[in-house]
């Protein structure tokens, strides 16, 4: 039992570590009278920190959250949302200027920062798929205890214009995200994705082999009795644990570890021989389909901001 759970979490943390996340901040300052706030429409995943005061958010569809001091929510795709003072989502309301944080509080103000965030990666969009639409840090949530000292660094780059935060901010945001999601995946019901395909435990050794073997020839039927299944049921199970049919997720697997080995100094060469392809043109086209350009454009780049 210890064993299996070693190796659900070395599986767990090397699809994490699949993550690619850039965040920005957009507004971080205070709201004041009847304020409402949001960052839907722009087709980008976002969050809110709440640094000061509390309020609400109205999800569609959604049970109503009230948000205290130091808790946030990450949205992990653009759903239609606001915040507001009001429990009411019936209570016109407006969107008025952010005021910078400092000095007293006024009655239904709250100080908060939201921005945007992008994942990239070969595998991001099959590992954030395991989550639900929403993830809430609490201030309470005693195994989010470390947050408190994020939080403390985030409030100390406030003050300024509320337009143009300190570029810290972002970077202490996606530190607080990364918090989050290793919480989520240890803790939380993961929907179909890759976090949850590794938290199967007839799946475990054949992910484990995977990730050590990339190269190797991954046929369905290795696969299937590398799992100890038939055919038809490996592939009933993995897709729907995984939310991808194993040929897809065999191709995101080798693209990621791909461009690991470009980033380790690798030439296009040794990286496409390390996940199995012999032919450059073969792995050219995989690696377009997945990563979005040719991998000696990819190498050239990294040489460059290098």
């Amino acid at each position: 039992m210890a064993m299996q759970a070693a190796t659900s979490d070395k599986l767990a943390q090397w699809l994490l570590n699949s993550i690619e996340l850039d965040a920005a901040a957009l507004h971080v300052g205070r709201y004041c009278g009847p304020w409402r706030a949001s960052t839907a429409g722009k087709a980008l995943a976002s969050f809110h920190l709440v640094l000061e005061g509390d309020c609400y958010l109205h999800i569609d569809g959604q049970p109503l959250l009230h948000l205290h001091a130091r808790d946030g929510v990450f949205l992990m795709s653009d759903v239609p949302h606001f915040l507001s003072p009001s429990a009411d989502p019936a209570i016109p309301l407006k969107r008025p200027a952010m005021r910078p944080l400092g000095g007293a509080a006024e009655p239904d103000s709250a100080g908060l920062a939201c921005g945007f965030f992008r994942f990239s990666g070969a595998l991001s969009p099959l590992v954030v798929a395991s989550f639900p639409d929403y993830l809430v840090c609490r201030s309470g949530d005693a195994a989010l205890g470390h947050n408190a000292a994020l939080f403390d660094m985030i409030l100390a780059e406030t003050g300024g214009d509320p337009d143009k935060p300190s570029p810290l901010i972002a970077r202490l945001v996606e530190l607080l995200f990364f918090y989050l999601i290793r919480h989520a995946s240890q803790r939380e019901a993961l929907g179909a994705g890759l976090l949850a395909l590794a938290q199967r435990g007839e799946f475990m050794a054949l992910l484990d082999q995977m990730l050590q073997s990339p190269g190797e020839e991954w046929s369905i039927a290795r696969m299937a009795a590398a799992a100890h299944m038939s055919r038809a049921a490996f592939c009933k199970h993995f897709t729907g644990a995984g939310g991808v049919t194993p040929a897809q997720f065999l191709l995101h697997l080798r693209m990621r570890l791909a461009t690991q080995r470009l980033n380790a100094g690798d030439s296009v060469e040794q990286a496409a021989s390390h996940v199995g392809y012999q032919s450059h043109a073969a792995f050219t086209r995989a690696f377009k389909r997945i990563v979005g350009e040719q991998p000696g454009a990819y190498r050239r780049q990294l040489r460059a901001a290098a």
